[in-house]
């Protein structure tokens, strides 16, 4: 295995887009876009892009979060899990490591960024976003460490906060993990402020879950983004990761199918950023095929991780803290004077 170093200072936009997928479709909902307003929100979209999707009803569920000045980035070390040993002497395995350094906030993958085209042909990254969730994503990591493969995970901030022991064991695993905002709501549509909210929120609420520090390495819910919010992330040294290769595993729901798609996709870009979603039953399904084709077409597999860790803001670090606190009851009586066993043992 070699290990390279990617070295990106810049955090230039490319406006040039690709027609791609659009994550998980239960948050979807409503029937029509809503325009930016000012041309400096404008989204970062091709018609292409723009008619993939209907927009988003505004979202009620979350209160917005105190406005903070973003905090710069810190170099220190990230946590990082041993690697065990490959256990299968025929195993896919991970061809080599490449860190990123998200100083100036770079784009990754080539169907929105064209900057940093660092993937060789054949080699594969492989990513997965919206989780963690029970069932699907361990059996992701399953796949995963039974072909002896790292990968990204992208996770939600609620449902870390949901399923914290799941993501801790994506990052047991040696995964790395950045984030997919607080509640996966399409940011393009959203008041920049509101927008920022989210992404800070997301990246409290992962490390919170992760109980340590995370990747800067975040992915726009439905890879929809505006000229602002990426230029947010260079002032908070934090990498956009789009894709090269979507497997529409929001749409694909037999196994076999899904397999199809991935693999037909792949043979034409010939390399390149994977989109999978660990959220989604036919993804886990479907993964220990996938992994099993890669290795017989001869793809290599790159692992991706970052030079330093995300830095949370403390006001959006107390917010979330706040927000998934277990709720304590006052008024509860004893549980002798309310439940009581009446047959068996």
């Amino acid at each position: 295995m070699r290990r390279v170093s990617v070295l990106a200072a810049g955090g230039g936009l490319v406006l040039a887009v690709a027609a791609i997928g659009f994550g998980a479709s239960h948050w979807l909902s409503g029937a029509s876009k809503v325009a930016a307003t000012s041309k400096s929100d404008a989204e970062l979209t091709t018609g292409a892009i723009a008619g993939r999707w209907p927009g988003n009803e505004p979202d009620k569920t979350s209160a917005p979060a105190p406005t903070v000045q973003p905090a710069p980035s810190r170099a220190s070390e990230p946590v990082r899990a041993a690697a065990p040993a490959c256990a299968n002497p025929n195993a896919l395995g991970v061809s080599r490591t490449v860190e990123i350094d998200t100083a100036g906030g770079p784009g990754l993958g080539l169907s929105q960024y064209r900057d940093y085209d660092f993937l060789e042909p054949g080699e594969v990254v492989l990513t997965f976003d919206d989780g963690p969730w029970p069932v699907n994503t361990p059996a992701v990591l399953a796949a995963l460490d039974a072909q002896c493969l790292k990968a990204v995970f992208f996770p939600v901030g609620k449902h870390a906060s949901w399923h914290p022991a799941i993501l801790k064991q994506v990052l047991a695993a040696g995964h790395t993990v950045g984030s997919h905002t607080w509640s996966h709501v399409n940011l393009a549509i959203k008041p920049l402020q509101e927008a920022k909210d989210e992404i800070e929120k997301g990246f409290s609420a992962v490390t919170l879950a992760a109980g340590q520090p995370i990747a800067p390495f975040f992915r726009f819910p439905q890879l929809r983004q505006t000229a602002d919010l990426k230029a947010y992330l260079g002032q908070r040294n934090i990498a956009a990761f789009s894709i090269d290769v979507d497997s529409e595993d929001f749409r694909i729901h037999k196994p076999e199918a899904l397999v199809t798609s991935v693999m037909t996709k792949l043979k034409k870009t010939g390399k390149g950023i994977l989109l999978m979603h660990d959220f989604q039953k036919s993804t886990a399904q479907a993964l220990p095929e996938i992994l099993r084709q890669l290795k017989d077409g001869g793809y290599k597999v790159v692992a991706i991780r970052a030079k330093d860790t995300a830095v949370t803001l403390p006001d959006y670090d107390a917010l979330v803290a706040a927000a998934v606190a277990p709720v304590k009851t006052s008024n509860a009586k004893p549980i002798a004077g309310v439940i009581r066993t009446v047959s068996g043992n």
